[in-house]
């Protein structure tokens, strides 16, 4: 169906974008997943539960349209790419609203997460076309050194559902933009978006079997199978660090190529030098986007002892502010949690925390009703004993912890399997990057409650991950550098 024919209308409607598996640049019907609103708790549709003969079918797609795709000059890679953007942007309303209903999150976090996604897409259309060489003399002085890049092969592409657009371009963009086809199962929790940016990419211009996508109840079965066919060459995985480890193992046994962007515990540091309200400002972005569930969002907020209770109060009066409701709500600024398993978890967390002496200043347990809601909570005076100081919350939560001294907060900051992002907030700026560089994390925002920017490395050290998806190192990951020997 072309895009001419459906009005804004048609495009947000949950039930187009659950006609079946996108394979080979054709809709296999089927139903059988269903795909909850966390706002009500109710059924917005039925997706296709793919088997693994389907993902072998998939990658028989992606074979056979991989010559062509790697032929393809890059400039017209580039053109699709590009043509994509606007497609989202000219669509950015209709996809906004599916994320809220399928996701949950606030309007305004999913308008600005169609944005940041379409910025992928952009982005690799103008790298598409600036994959550098390298020429040089042997220092032997025997031959010439030239070395190309070629796309690194199929490439199975498994995202989250925190942020479903945005996952997907950030890998999507540059794998197509290097030449490789590639197979997406997005997270069955949220897969409209996926199926609805599938349908745009068509209308692009994106090649029949180039970018696949499919959805599945039993995801480990039928990765695996894609990951031990031979002619899968990349895996590129978002998600938690414990099924990252389980992945990594699947994929050693044909020694795919791994990516992976696990888990966070992100550490935010507050100086007594800083300034209060620009903190606070961040606070709220690093802890609140996407309502905490995200793998950047803030998990640890470390305050001197001099700013704290300042900070504490500030903090607690902007929480307690904010409206809680259905993300489709104009109104919202914090909508449900994606399953009642989350709001579960984050229960648990926060009454073992006050069962070791933290203090609730606003929130601190579930909201009756349907749906999945937690509300912004603030806990001051938490143990770091405490297992909230460890998990990644993945919710509205935001604990405070004292420190003293410089060396005490990098201290406590690197104290997590984690490494992935931190904040630190400082009016020195040589302090600021000095504890910068003392935090084991792949990515530091200094003063700033936001770091994600297409333009940039994105992943972490440790157990966040392997690799980085975006900037100019992006593309590198779905390529393989080949060295020819040149003798004249």
């Amino acid at each position: 169906m072309s895009l001419d024919t459906l009005n804004a209308t048609d495009f947000a409607d949950p039930g187009l974008h659950a006609a079946g598996l996108y394979i080979g640049g054709e809709w296999l019907p089927g139903g059988g997943i269903p795909v909850v609103n966390p706002t009500t708790a109710g059924t917005l549709a039925e997706v296709a539960d793919a088997t693994v003969a389907d993902a072998l079918r998939a990658v028989d797609a992606a074979e056979a349209a991989a010559a062509g795709w790697r032929a393809t000059p890059a400039r017209q890679r580039s053109e699709i790419l590009r043509r994509w953007f606007h497609l989202m942007t000219d669509h950015a309303e209709e996809l906004a609203q599916l994320i809220s209903l399928e996701n949950g999150k606030a309007l305004p976090d999913a308008r600005g997460e169609v944005a940041y996604a379409a910025e992928f897409f952009r982005w690799y259309a103008e790298e598409a076309v600036r994959i550098a060489g390298e020429f040089r003399h042997a220092p032997s002085g025997a031959n010439h050194i030239l070395v190309d890049h070629d796309p690194i092969g199929i490439a199975v592409l498994i995202t989250p559902w925190n942020f479903p657009a945005a996952m997907a371009t950030r890998k999507i963009g540059p794998a197509l933009a290097a030449g490789c086809t590639v197979i997406l199962k997005p997270a069955s929790e949220t897969p409209l978006t996926a199926y609805a940016m599938a349908r745009l990419g068509a209308e692009a211009g994106v090649p029949p079997g180039v970018v696949n996508v499919l959805t599945t109840s039993q995801p480990a079965p039928v990765t695996n199978a894609m990951l031990a066919d031979p002619r899968v060459r990349k895996l590129s995985f978002t998600g938690s660090t414990g099924v990252g480890r389980v992945l990594l193992a699947e994929a050693a046994k044909s020694v795919v190529s791994c990516s992976m962007e696990l888990g966070g515990n992100a550490p935010f540091l507050v100086f007594d030098d800083a300034d209060l309200n620009a903190a606070l400002d961040g606070a709220m972005i690093a802890k609140m986007r996407n309502a905490g569930e995200a793998c950047t969002a803030a998990n640890r907020f470390y305050v001197q002892s001099g700013i704290h209770d300042a900070f504490v109060a500030g903090l607690t009066e902007r929480m307690a502010a904010l409206k809680v409701g259905p993300g489709t709500d104009p109104a919202t600024q914090v909508g449900p949690m994606i399953t009642t398993r989350a709001v579960q978890k984050i229960g648990r967390l926060v009454e073992e925390a006050v069962g070791l002496g933290a203090r609730v200043t606003t929130g601190g347990a579930a909201l009756p009703g349907s749906g999945f809601f937690f509300p912004p909570t603030v806990l001051d005076n938490v143990s770091p004993d405490a297992a909230i100081a460890h998990e990644e919350i993945f919710g509205p939560v935001a604990p405070v912890y004292r420190f003293e001294t410089e060396d005490q907060a990098i201290r406590l900051a690197n104290a997590t399997e984690y490494g992935l992002a931190a904040y630190v907030y400082s009016g020195d700026l040589s302090r600021a990057l000095r504890v910068g560089k003392g935090i084991e994390a792949g990515m530091i925002a200094i003063n700033r409650g936001l770091m994600s920017d297409p333009a940039a490395p994105f992943g972490g050290t440790k157990q966040s991950g392997l690799g980085r998806e975006g900037g100019v190192t992006g593309i590198l990951e779905f390529m393989e550098p080949k060295y020819f020997a040149v003798a004249f």
